[in-house]
């Protein structure tokens, strides 16, 4: 027997029995802790793909409600100015209405003032006409004449009544 030969084949089958031993210590230790990180990864990356997702799809969302929200605000903008825009028509009608009734009632008022004011002035003519006939009379006409026109007076009223 060749001892050198043993111990060679014995070398070469302890290497082969202690890659045997590492492949099983692979296959039953190490292969399933890796594919159980691999797997525990790739979940991992599924859920924050899936987030991803969500969260962009959730940003496409948002950003359509803020359109929206421009163009509601926009919409509002444009019906409070055709609001008060019509606001202002109506009450400049309102007030240009109640100047030109005021203006109306002042001319007729003034038109009722002047012919109150005619009246006035007419009826202090005539008092004052009436006045100066009076004094006019007493100086110009004395009893003989009075007496005279205070008959003719009298015959004219008494004429008259028949």
């Amino acid at each position: 027997m060749n001892y050198q030969a043993i111990a060679e084949w014995s070398q070469v089958l302890s290497a082969v029995l202690f890659l045997g031993v590492l492949v099983w210590m692979w296959i039953k230790f190490i292969q399933p802790a890796v594919l159980a990180a691999q797997v525990a990864q790739n979940a991992r990356i599924t859920e924050a793909e899936r987030h991803r997702d969500e969260a962009k799809a959730a940003l496409e969302s948002l950003q359509y409600e803020m359109d929206s929200a421009k163009r509601d605000a926009v919409a509002i903008k444009d019906r409070v100015a055709a609001l008060a825009a019509a606001e202002r028509e109506a009450i400049l009608r309102e007030a240009r209405e109640a100047g030109e009734r005021a203006l109306r009632d002042a001319q007729g008022e003034l038109a009722r003032a002047r012919a109150a004011a005619r009246e006035q002035l007419r009826d202090e003519l005539i008092e004052k006409s009436l006045a100066q006939a009076r004094e006019t009379a007493e100086h110009r006409v004395d009893a003989a004449a009075d007496r005279k026109l205070v008959g003719s007076f009298v015959r004219s009223l008494e004429g008259s009544r028949t």
